[in-house]
């Protein structure tokens, strides 16, 4: 029940055509990357005004398994060498993190459904375009049902492959407790991976203080039950949203999460979790590092595999927090290349 965002450009021709033909494909492709962008925008848009009427979203999915083109301006390196028989679990679940929604994976859609794979993307309870009032999403089971019910509502043969971002690691944590066989390969993208006990607020602790501290100090709190009640949810300012989030991201996806970001419910990332070695402990997790983030800094990053870690680890130079936006292909390659892993 939701939109697709849908790229479509005309395939490359393999001829060298003359220099006005040549001009003529690149003007193209400038105008398709721009309608991209501008699809995502409008939609955002839309989304925005939905929330300063309702507080809230309807879950929306996107993707799909239709396959589009990407022009080569916003695919400016190779594609990734991709045999899709090597490739058992074709279908990815992209999780967004605090104040994102679905609409942050446009790019990774787009990418993925060219490579021949089935990606889609959930609003978690509250986020994106879900109608859900954030201020009554409390506990991590709330905030991640729209996962949960996807993976109880998959035929009992199927798996899929789970990507969690920033906070939508402690969604994918709580996923792989509860629902592991439906899962093949859980991805923490600069995401936080607890342990066992652990809240996904001790993740950023060094950085913004105890939660104790946070929740009695913090101007970022939201009070949606009134001044005298405790927090519901936190958001940065926009300014300094974009100093943390997208120091690395283009200026139009910038200005895209500007109008689509809504604030985070408290309660689920002060929620500790409860993951156990028989259920948690034996599923395959694999992190992606962001180089040139700094909401979840290298050294954290660092020390979150050395203390819980994964199967394998992976890098990206030169990524802030949202490599979707800041580095899509080199995410892309590396999602492709964890699916290929046997």
């Amino acid at each position: 029940m939701g939109n697709s965002f849908i790229c479509m450009t005309k395939k490359d021709s393999k001829d060298v055509g003359s220099r006005s033909k040549r001009m003529g494909r690149s003007q193209r492709k400038l105008v398709n990357e721009e309608e991209l962008h501008l699809q995502a925008l409008s939609m955002a848009l839309q989304q925005h005004q939905l929330s300063q009427r309702f507080e809230g979203s309807m879950s929306r999915r996107i993707g799909s398994s239709r396959r589009h083109a990407v022009s080569e301006s916003f695919s400016a390196n190779k594609q990734v060498p991709i045999n899709l028989e090597n490739i058992k679990i074709k279908k990815f679940v992209l999780i967004h993190g605090e104040g994102f929604g679905a609409w942050c994976w446009y790019k990774t859609v787009a990418l993925l459904e060219e490579a021949g794979l089935l990606p889609v993307a959930l609003d978690l309870t509250g986020s994106g375009i879900d109608l859900t009032d954030t201020n009554s999403v409390t506990t991590l089971a709330d905030y991640s049902k729209p996962l949960t019910v996807y993976l109880e509502n998959l035929p009992e043969d199927e798996k899929v492959i789970l990507v969690g971002h920033s906070i939508g690691g402690a969604c994918i944590s709580y996923a792989l407790e509860h629902y592991p066989q439906k899962i093949s390969k859980a991805i923490f993208l600069c995401a936080t991976m607890v342990s066992d006990g652990q809240k996904p607020f001790d993740v950023y602790a060094e950085e913004l203080g105890s939660a104790e501290r946070f929740i009695q100090e913090s101007k970022f709190l939201i009070h949606g039950n009134g001044k005298d009640k405790p927090p519901t949810g936190f958001m940065f300012e926009k300014e300094q949203m974009k100093g943390l989030y997208f120091n690395q991201s283009p200026a139009k996806d910038v200005a895209l999460a500007m109008v689509s970001m809504r604030h985070s419910p408290l309660g689920p990332i002060m929620e500790k979790l409860s993951l156990s070695t028989e259920k948690y402990g034996s599923g395959r997790r694999f992190y992606i590092q962001t180089l040139d983030d700094r909401a979840l800094s290298p050294d954290v990053q660092e020390k979150l595999v050395r203390e819980n870690p994964p199967e394998g680890v992976f890098k990206i130079k030169g990524s802030d927090h949202c490599p979707f936006f800041s580095k899509p292909q080199s995410l892309h390659k590396i999602l492709v290349e964890i699916a290929q892993i046997p």
